[in-house]
């Protein structure tokens, strides 16, 4: 599971020099099972309950294969029209799927593109609303350290580097509180833009969740856009991990209020069994996303880009080049089919309900926040001592891998169910090996 390599034991097995002449394969196959594999956390493993899932499944294998084998640079429509046309659809096929608004659909006035990761949607939703908020000025003299962002005390940390990398800066990217169940407030973030605006600067952006990295906990979307609306702020919805449980429509509820914001974006490469990478990132208005990031050098103009009848998902994200992480997509939806994703989402959850239960039946440990999903977050009540021993029983035992957050100041165990081979027996196994590991304690001889 979790790897028990050491700091630079991995570099300290590899020659200093590379090979002046070609090696035969076999050699290369060998080193890797020698040297390489036990450098390897396995991500893959049904046992691996750590951060969140990042599967991959069969049918996404052979398309990342098939997509390396053609070696396409899809940066233009013309330089493969394919590579666009079916990214292009198999996005309008995910908004039918998890009940996104229609203004999300390339035929409407937004549209979908396959970003790397959700740091990199995050990152060009805050720039078009950097953008829209200083009526395109910033793109041209830079920031002047008056334009304002906000996210909740939870949201992911990618937004800090968006700040960083968008030149908005972390100081003024405002952490907003959150209540009980660590979702953002609105009130508190209301309080925050107003204050700002009297201070005379320019808030632009805010950042809701649904499903946070430490808790699952999932930001009241429709409040909190009524606040953007009347600040006139651009709304992002991260819904990178738990937005795949939106093909469930049981499920969709958790994000209500998604049709009221700006842009959206959810990962394949975490819960919908399509390896990495692979993020999808809608927005309502793509004018403002490709003002903000088009460039059109001499060398890339062509005849389709200027007819204005081709998307040229260039402009849609930071990087030019780009590859065929559609055809990996495509193929996992048709394998599987919209029913045979539902199965196994559907079963995730209920194995992790299952553990949440037997948590909550057991006077030795705690659940620490909310189980609207597939994420546990629990704790022994013995205190962080006794949690981090636990974890680090598990995870040098090689059973399983566990990670860990801090809520309420509290060292907290997380457990999440959605690796693609997870059965009930692993998850029996691990509640089997935490409690084994629990009654070991000095506190429970």
């Amino acid at each position: 599971m979790l790897s028990q390599a050491k700091p630079g034991e991995i570099r300290s097995s590899l020659p200093a020099n590379p090979p002046a002449h070609g090696e035969p394969f076999d050699a290369l196959l060998k080193d890797v099972e020698k040297l390489i594999l036990p450098g390897i956390t396995h991500w893959q493993s049904p046992n691996f309950f750590a951060y969140f899932p990042c599967n991959a499944s069969g049918p996404g294998i052979l398309g990342d294969l098939l997509s390396s084998g053609l070696g396409v640079q899809g940066m233009l429509w013309s330089t493969s029209p394919a590579c666009t046309e079916l990214e292009t659809h198999v996005l309008d096929w995910l908004v039918t799927m998890l009940g996104l608004p229609e203004k999300f659909l390339s035929s409407s006035a937004g549209g979908g593109v396959i970003q790397d990761t959700a740091s990199s949607a995050a990152l060009c939703a805050l720039l078009a609303a950097r953008e829209r908020a200083t009526n395109y000025s910033s793109n041209k003299k830079g920031c002047d350290g008056r334009v304002v962002a906000y996210v909740s005390t939870q949201t992911h940390s990618s937004l800090q580097k968006a700040a960083m990398i968008a030149g908005i800066g972390v100081d003024n990217l405002r952490s907003i509180d959150v209540d009980e169940n660590f979702a953002m407030r609105p009130d508190a973030l209301a309080s925050q833009i107003e204050a700002d605006k009297r201070a005379g600067l320019v808030p632009c952006f805010v950042c809701t969740t649904v499903g946070t990295t430490s808790s699952n906990a999932m930001d009241p979307i429709a409040d909190v856009a009524q606040v953007c609306r009347q600040h006139n702020l651009w709304l992002h919805v991260d819904a990178a991990m738990s937005g795949t449980a939106a093909i469930c429509p049981e499920f969709r509820h958790l994000q209500n209020g998604v049709e009221l914001a700006d842009s959206y974006n959810f990962n394949p490469h975490k819960w919908m069994f399509t390896n990495f990478d692979c993020n999808c990132f809608w927005v309502a208005d793509r004018k403002a996303l490709i003002q903000t990031l088009s460039i059109l050098p001499e060398y890339l103009r062509n005849q389709a880009t200027e007819s204005g009848a081709v998307i040229d998902y260039r402009d849609w994200h930071i990087q030019l080049g780009r590859r065929f992480r559609s055809l990996k997509l495509w193929f996992v939806i048709r394998h599987y089919g919209v029913e045979g994703l539902q199965h196994h989402i559907r079963r995730h959850v209920e194995l992790a309900q299952q553990f949440a239960a037997w948590v909550r039946n057991d006077e030795n440990f705690e659940l620490a926040a909310p189980t609207p999903l597939n994420l546990i977050c629990f704790r022994h009540k013995a205190g962080d001592a006794a949690n981090q021993t636990i974890m680090d029983r598990l995870n040098s035992s090689g059973d399983l891998f566990l990670t860990h957050t801090k809520l309420n100041g509290k060292l907290t165990l997380r457990l999440c169910v959605g690796q693609t081979n997870t059965q009930a027996k692993h998850v029996e196994r691990a509640w089997q090996r935490i409690r084994e590991e629990a009654n070991k304690l000095p506190s429970a001889a």
